[in-house]
């Protein structure tokens, strides 16, 4: 994946939203749904990636998300978190992330005896060892886990303590997914209530399968300091062309407040047209408002939501925005500050990322 002549692969980058259960290797499900006696609906690692893509492309995040029973079926053991943690840092490194924050629901993992706890400590040994695995090889990468609780269910409360128990343990912050329509963050206010008491930081999606009224509550309700995806919030943007030569545009009170704090936006472009999240402006991937929002300020970040269901890589999602957009290596490189400015980590280490993406894009 190039572009300008520079491979994007060798940049260095940043991923904020990516999900655990959205990563994994189609050789990987089939070798962990053997051992578990699970059927798959393809028994060929090329036939599963199709059919995870086939699947994920309905238009509707409802049904995206039914392809999440199959990978977290085989991630019910601690054999299966710690080796498709591993890999997940692992396939990071090789598209040359230098920092990745691992997003992934706890609850979703106890089907086969684990407690939360356990589910935590088996996802980060995976981490630890895939970072091991990445140093051997003479790279380095560093990784952060997003607990996330789903927006469905009732355990909001107890998975906030989660994060908070493991917080100097390799989590850096909170997060709540799952079918966005009708459940707001409101429906989780003592969640958000005792992350907000003990200073935890939360990012949530919004503006993905619903619009204005979800940005609203995530910032109000859920006080996120990063919108996961935001893409709707294009609704809250009027413009006006007034003849061939002007074009007027006008921020609503959320985008307003969203570009004025400099709110970040977890946007995943393949993931958004799969979704329908950006059903209103159009089907193809210049109909996105991506570049819209780019254009007027708001801080973008490209995420790749999940790997596996889009058959992508943070490179490509880079290359087909430059191919649609006509972004050059200086728009890449701002992509990667607006992250490593908004990742869960301490103002010194967020300043360490941003030298070492100034270096690489430099010596691009």
């Amino acid at each position: 994946m190039s572009g300008g002549g520079v491979s994007i692969n060798t940049l260095p980058k940043i991923s904020l939203h990516d999900h655990l259960d959205g990563a994994l290797r189609p050789q990987t499900i089939i070798e962990l749904a053997e051992a578990i006696g699970l059927d798959l609906p393809a028994t060929d690692a090329e036939s599963l990636r199709e059919w995870f893509v086939d699947q994920s492309s309905a238009g509707s995040l409802v049904e995206y998300l039914k392809t999440f029973d199959v990978t977290c079926a085989v991630m019910q053991t601690r054999e299966g978190l710690f080796r498709v943690a591993k890999e997940y840092v692992e396939d990071l490194a090789l598209d040359g992330v230098i920092y990745g924050e691992v997003r992934w629901a706890p609850e979703q993992h106890l089907a086969r005896g684990l407690t939360l706890e356990e589910t935590v400590e088996a996802v980060q040994d995976g981490l630890e060892a895939g970072i091991e695995h990445v140093e051997s090889l003479g790279k380095s990468i560093r990784t952060g886990q997003l607990i996330t609780a789903m927006r469905h269910a009732d355990r909001s409360l107890e998975i906030a303590e989660l994060a908070v128990k493991y917080r100097y343990d390799g989590v850096v912050g909170f997060d709540i997914a799952g079918a966005e329509l009708g459940f707001p963050a409101s429906n989780h206010t003592a969640a958000f209530d005792l992350l907000a008491r003990e200073f935890m930081p939360t990012t949530v999606h919004a503006g993905e399968a619903d619009g204005l009224d979800s940005i609203r509550s995530a910032l109000f309700d859920g006080r996120a300091l990063r919108l996961g995806h935001g893409v709707r919030l294009a609704e809250d943007v009027t413009i006006e062309r007034q003849d061939d030569d002007n074009t007027f545009v006008t921020l609503g009170p959320v985008a307003q407040w969203v570009r004025d704090r400099e709110i970040t936006l977890e946007v995943s472009p393949s993931s958004n047209l799969q979704t329908g999240a950006i059903a209103a402006w159009g089907d193809d991937l210049l109909d996105h408002p991506f570049d819209l929002l780019y254009q007027l300020g708001f801080k973008v970040t490209v995420n790749t939501d999940n790997r596996l269901m889009s058959d992508t890589s943070l490179s490509q999602e880079l290359a087909l925005l430059s191919d649609a957009f006509g972004y050059d290596l200086d728009d890449l490189e701002v992509f990667q500050l607006n992250a490593a400015a908004a990742a869960f980590l301490p103002l010194e280490d967020r300043e360490e990322l941003t030298n070492a993406i100034i270096a690489g894009f430099a010596d691009a």
